[in-house]
Formats: structure tokens, C-alpha cells, sequence
């Protein structure tokens, strides 16, 4: 594994070379047509960390607009009230899709310097319109910056071609290693007039990261070697696997659970049409514990999420990043419904019917599988 890999200094010349090849990884993942206006700087920590970064440095003396319609959202705009005094919102319940329109007039009527938005916003599993916010931030002659912690690496995000100005993203989630270190990827000329604002943080300053990289090809502090690590090893197996050919397993992954858990008549939360590829949300249904049901899959090797906030206790959510096979599909497909079964069973509303559940599951080859012998236990979705 490569996070068990010989230390290095990380003020030598090995250091540099990695940092650099993870560049260069990143800038290939985003398929970015001129590479040579970009760069991507890499922090020791966790993806709130570049939001963070990006909040505190780009913004300046000016105002920023926050994009909110659900946990992330929020989280963007109390990090923005702590930097950024001339701070304004447009918010929408949970789940629910912005109003474009009404964003385009709150444009028309304020001076905004800076467009915040989440792309994959993982409380919902809402996928956010990068083109639609992109074009209007480009309008109104706004910088345009995206959290895309929970998409990066599994859907594609067009840089240019969205007018994103800075992007964030961590090592974990879709690009599948280990949590603790995060990316800012942004256009090389705003990087640079980054270096004209008072600085409102010190470790996360953004100018400080792009001029030990520029200068130096380093971090301004200690990085986590063995973390560098792993991440240049994750984005050479996506690079190795072929970028679009990674969308597209992602995406027919979700599709098949999607289609599995339809034919138990079960419902999500939002349009298919808005979802992300890397997890689906589901009501959970009314004679059915979200809790219970995430215990007994629990006993059998499977781990779903409960909903947050104002979704707790009515739907759970089902992830289908990481190492996957057909047949934990089918796995977690079965399971789900032989706990099912149990639990409307075991409840004195029946809101889906045994019955039809079994025939669903005839009609979508889903066929009983046998216990699995104790060396080849399913992946956690």
C-alpha cells in the first residue's frame, strides 16, 4: 500500500517530485484542455479545510453570495459570516432545486464580487447546475467558487467550460483515499491577485499555499507525507482506469441500485434527473425504523446513513463509490429486501406488500443468494 511507503523529508527534493506528480494528477483528472492556466494546491486536511481556504482568501474586501439548499450549503455560508463581513444568501428548504430566476435578479439588484455553491450536496444527494450558476456569475462579472468535495472523482466538473474561477475537493470520498487532505484547484490569475488581500487566516491562506508551490514546489507546513502518498496512488488508478470510463462505472452502479430499489417499491427523495452518481436518498417507509433498518443491515456487513436535519428518521441513504462488485449489488439488493420483509412483518401498518416485493424482485433477476462463507464478506455500500 502506498501509505506504507519509507518516509521522506518533506523539505527534499523526493517531496517536491510528489507534490508536483499530484498536480499533474489532478489537473488530468478535471480534463482541462489548456492545463498551463491552472494549478492545484494541496492541504493537510479534511475538505472543510480548502472550503475554508477558498472562503477566507478569495473573497477580500468584497461580497459574497452563498448558494444554500441543504447541510453543506449552510455549512459554506457560517464560514463565510466568520471572513467575509459583507456576506448575502439565498437559501431554499432541503433538497429542493434554486430558483435561477430568482437568483438571477438578486444578481441584478447587488453588487456580488463572489458566487459560493456546492455541487454534490450529500444531505439530499442533490447534484447543483455548475453551468447555469457559472453563465450568470460570468454576467454579472462575479468569481465563481465550488465546493465539490462529494463529486469530484465521480462526476465531471468543466472548469472552464462553467466558469469555475477555485474548486475544491478531498483525497476521500470518490477519489477513494484516505481522509485528511484536501485540494484547491483554480485558475493561475486568480491565484495570483490572491496575494492583494489581507490575509484572514494563516494556515489556510491561499496565497501562502500557490507561492510555496510556485517558488518552491511545497506546502507552507508540514504535509502528511504518508497521506501524499496515497492520494498520488488513488489518482493513478483513476488515470490508469481512464476518467470518463470511472463516470461511467460510478453512474451504472447507482443506476442498478436505483432500478433494485424501485422494484421494491421504495422512493427517493428527489428526482432522479438532480441526483449525483455517488449515492441515492431514500424514504424510508412509514412502518419501517430508519434506525432498526440501519442496525439489522448492520448485522449483515452493510452500512447505509441515516438522514440529517430536517430528513432524520425519514430516509436513508445508499453509496456506491469505492470497490464495488455485481455482487455486493445483488447482495445488498437481497438483504435489503429479507430485512424488509421482516420489518413491515414485524409492524402493524404493512405499507409494501410482501407479495409484491417478491415479484419485483422475480421480475428484475434479483435471485436469493446464498450465505457468504466467512472469507468473502460484501463490501460496505
Amino acid at each position: 500500500m502506498a501509505i506504507t511507503k519509507e518516509d521522506i523529508c518533506h523539505r527534499e527534493v523526493d517531496f517536491d517530485k510528489l507534490l508536483t506528480n499530484i498536480e499533474q494528477k489532478i489537473l488530468s483528472l478535471f480534463q482541462i484542455n489548456e492545463p498551463n492556466r491552472y494549478r492545484a494546491v494541496v492541504i493537510t486536511g479534511s475538505g472543510t479545510a480548502a472550503n475554508e481556504a477558498m472562503l477566507s482568501s478569495v473573497v477580500g474586501q468584497g461580497s459574497i453570495l452563498i448558494l444554500s439548499n441543504g447541510e453543506f450549503g449552510e455549512r459554506l455560508h457560517k464560514t463565510s459570516l466568520v471572513h467575509n463581513s459583507q456576506t448575502h444568501l439565498i437559501e431554499v428548504p432541503w433538497g429542493e432545486p434554486f430558483d435561477l430566476q430568482k437568483i438571477g435578479a438578486y444578481l441584478q439588484r447587488y453588487k456580488i464580487d463572489v458566487i459560493a455553491m456546492v455541487h454534490h450536496e450529500t444531505c439530499s444527494g442533490m447534484l447543483n447546475p455548475l453551468a447555469a450558476i457559472g453563465a450568470m456569475a460570468k454576467a454579472h462579472k462575479a468569481l465563481f467558487i465550488v465546493d465539490g468535495v462529494s463529486s469530484v472523482g465521480a462526476e465531471m466538473v468543466d472548469l472552464e467550460g462553467c466558469n469555475i474561477a477555485f474548486c475544491s475537493s478531498s483525497s476521500s470520498k470518490a477519489i477513494g483515499s484516505y481522509p485528511g487532505l484536501s485540494f484547491v484547484i483554480g485558475r493561475k490569475k486568480q491565484f495570483k491577485k490572491l496575494k492583494t488581500h489581507k490575509p484572514n487566516t494563516t494556515y489556510l491562506n491561499l496565497a501562502t499555499f500557490y507561492h510555496f508551490l510556485k517558488t518552491r514546489s511545497q506546502t507552507p507546513n508540514t504535509p502528511a507525507v504518508p497521506l501524499f502518498f496515497a492520494l498520488d496512488q488513488a489518482l493513478a488508478n483513476i488515470l490508469q482506469e481512464g476518467v470518463s470510463q470511472r463516470f461511467e462505472a460510478i453512474s451504472k452502479r447507482a443506476d442498478e441500485l436505483r432500478r433494485g430499489m424501485r422494484n421494491l417499491n421504495l422512493e427517493f427523495l428527489i428526482e432522479e434527473s438532480d441526483m449525483c452518481s455517488v449515492l441515492t436518498t431514500v424514504k424510508t417507509p412509514r412502518s419501517v425504523n430508519v434506525g432498526e433498518l440501519r442496525d439489522r443491515l448492520r448485522e449483515k456487513a452493510i452500512i447505509i446513513y441515516e438522514g440529517k436535519g430536517c430528513f432524520q428518521g425519514k430516509v436513508f441513504q445508499v453509496g456506491n463509490i469505492g470497490e464495488m462488485s455485481a455482487f455486493d449489488i445483488r447482495f445488498f439488493l437481497q438483504t435489503l429486501k429479507d430485512v424488509l420483509v421482516t420489518l413491515q412483518s414485524e409492524a402493524a401498518d404493512v405499507v409494501i406488500p410482501i407479495r409484491q416485493i417478491e415479484t419485483n424482485l422475480v421480475e428484475t433477476n434479483i435471485v436469493p443468494i446464498a450465505p457468504l462463507p466467512s472469507s468473502q464478506e460484501p463490501s460496505s455500500l
